[in-house]
């Protein structure tokens, strides 16, 4: 078992990669979706390559999550049930409603991202399986997990509708990209992140350690510059997109 100390400088470190990380990435397209490209190696479809990226996180926080020791009280299990429900759309839900015909990804980018999900698995389910103090259910009060639910179930509502809003746009077996409108799409090119974003800080705030804060700093790290890509390639894209959008936060960026 590894002893709090060490298991923190672990965190803490994670955290100094995805501050490193996060300029690189803003200049750095990653090539999958929209952005794909065939100068990063051999590819696989993206919708395996999804699976066999996002699936580590879920096996390996559910296993360290239930083979720890810590006491597993009501507001752990509301923790762990809302990640749970993000991923399990993510993982087995949201690809196979994806309208447009199977594309492919880059396997470096695959790989890199199996890293990440191992890496984010085992930061937050060793904390909460294994060192985790008691949340008594007092907790439930806090103003701290009230705020954070709020924030998480308000970023999943984001999240989910614009991801409705982007795949009812080749509704009808409609090919090819669309400008997506109504809603915070009026205002910034990418809800869907921005969404994402509110979610994996509410569940930093409900939970309140440093590893759930190491998965927001590193949702931001990795989708700030993803939606900043979104934004630019729509403009080069459509002569006609609105002028008043911002990327990913409304009025700032």
């Amino acid at each position: 078992m590894i002893s709090q100390n060490s298991f923190d400088i672990i965190v803490i470190a994670w955290i100094g990669l995805a501050i490193l990380m996060a300029p690189i990435l803003l200049k750095v397209i990653v090539p999958y979706g929209r952005h794909s490209s065939s100068s990063w190696g051999p590819k696989i479809n993206n919708r395996i390559g999804w699976f066999l990226m996002e699936i580590p996180v879920i096996v390996i926080f559910s296993w360290l999550f239930f083979s720890g020791n810590s006491i597993k009280s009501a507001p752990l299990y509301i923790i762990y049930g809302l990640f749970m429900i993000h991923y399990i759309n993510r993982i087995f839900i949201f690809p196979l409603r994806i309208k447009s015909k199977p594309n492919q990804m880059p396997l470096v980018i695959v790989v890199s991202a199996i890293f990440f999900n191992m890496m984010n698995g085992y930061v937050n389910g060793y904390w909460f399986g294994y060192l985790t103090p008691e949340y008594p259910d007092e907790w439930f009060y806090d103003p701290r997990f009230i705020i954070g639910l709020s924030m998480f179930i308000i970023g999943m509502i984001i999240n989910v509708w614009s991801d409705n809003k982007l795949i009812n746009l080749r509704k009808g077996g409609k090919k090819g990209y669309y400008i997506p409108r109504g809603g915070l799409f009026d205002y910034i090119s990418s809800p869907n992140l921005f969404g994402e974003i509110i979610e994996w800080t509410g569940w930093a705030l409900m939970s309140w350690c440093l590893p759930s804060l190491s998965f927001a700093i590193w949702t931001m790290a990795n989708l700030i510059p993803r939606a900043i890509d979104h934004h630019r390639w729509y403009h080069n894209r459509f002569v006609d997109y609105p002028k008043n959008r911002k990327a990913i936060f409304p009025k700032i960026l």
